[in-house]
């Protein structure tokens, strides 16, 4: 396994998105099992482990998975990197508010919740319109030289906001959506990343479980908490449209004896040095499935070969990666 970088923070090439221990994917596991599944992710490699201060919100309490992963990490904490994200709420702030000061009330939270004195990285999870970015871009940076925090990173952001930051305070990583049926961040995100040594770190990037295969039209998503009834690409209809994709992927899998989630994911990982996937689940195998993914590796030939079959596909249902606290997944075009 060979590490990667985000900026100047080392981490394995695929890190765990801890979300759906809390959030997003309907009904949670017992908190056992989620403890035993991110040691497990750990003790196979995985050294960055992703949460977010309002993960939790809606069936439990703002810090939910936060508080969970402190826990899970807690004896190897310092053999890892640990990031979260924060949101500046409507209404949080008013005109002339000192910005630093309620980014530190937030950072206080999140560092009580994972049990730690400082972070490694620290993501703005959202853009909020109403606050100038150079405050807030500053505002990281003094947390940054406080050593409260390694690095920061931004989220959901194009490539005009990242550098309007990135200008004031150096970013660490750009955390956006990005997978072979979302693919936008390939024009303003990573020419730049590349460019100026920043990581990105693709959430979804199995496509929300549609390019492992595993959903069809006859799956049934939660009543309760699943973002997965929003994703543009999962509608009953979008599932047959992108059937080529699933394919293409099956073929792939079957000549590499692996399964279509790890191509996707060893797709990225050859298409770009500077990217680092944090794939989520709330399944134990499927964790250590999605890990295995830097295990499988693409020759040249294979690459050019998926890449060209892929570009012959029409995808069906965009999200598009930018994001702000005054949009929601009722947004997401289908």
């Amino acid at each position: 396994m060979k590490t990667r970088f985000l900026r100047e923070i080392e981490v394995s090439p695929i890190g765990m998105g801890c979300m759906a221990f809390s959030h997003g994917y309907g009904k949670v596991p017992e908190e056992s099992y989620a403890l035993e599944a991110i040691q497990k992710a750990y003790e196979f490699g995985c050294t960055l482990f992703d949460t977010a201060e309002g993960y939790g919100s809606q069936q439990f309490f703002p810090g939910h998975n936060e508080q969970i992963l402190g826990k899970a990490v807690k004896s190897f904490r310092r053999h890892i990197v640990l990031a979260t994200k924060m949101h500046f709420k409507e209404g949080e702030y008013t005109q002339g508010a000192d910005i630093y000061k309620l980014l530190r009330t937030h950072l206080e939270k999140s560092l009580t919740n994972l049990q730690t004195d400082m972070l490694d990285l620290y993501y703005l999870h959202r853009i909020n319109t109403k606050m100038p970015l150079d405050e807030v871009a500053a505002a990281f940076g003094r947390l940054i030289q406080e050593g409260l925090i390694r690095g920061w990173g931004m989220s959901q952001v194009s490539g005009e906001q990242l550098i309007a930051a990135d200008q004031v305070t150096p970013v660490s990583a750009v955390q956006n959506l990005y997978n072979i049926l979302e693919r936008d961040c390939e024009q303003d995100i990573f020419p730049y990343c590349i460019e100026h040594g920043i990581g990105v770190v693709p959430f979804s990037p199995i496509a929300s479980g549609f390019l492992s295969g595993k959903i069809s039209v006859d799956t049934k998503f939660e009543n309760v908490d699943d973002v997965r009834v929003f994703v543009p690409q999962l509608t009953k209809e979008n599932i047959v449209r992108n059937q080529p994709v699933l394919d293409i992927l099956n073929r792939f899998a079957k000549e590499k004896n692996a399964t279509p989630a790890q191509i996707s994911l060893a797709w990225m990982l050859h298409k770009y040095s500077n990217v680092v996937p944090i794939p989520g689940s709330k399944n134990q195998e499927r964790i250590l499935e999605n890990l295995g993914g830097w295990n499988v590796e693409l020759i040249e030939k294979e690459f050019k070969e998926l890449e060209q079959s892929l570009a012959n596909c029409r995808i069906y249902g965009h999200r598009g990666h930018v994001e702000n606290e005054n949009t929601s997944m009722k947004d997401w075009k289908r």
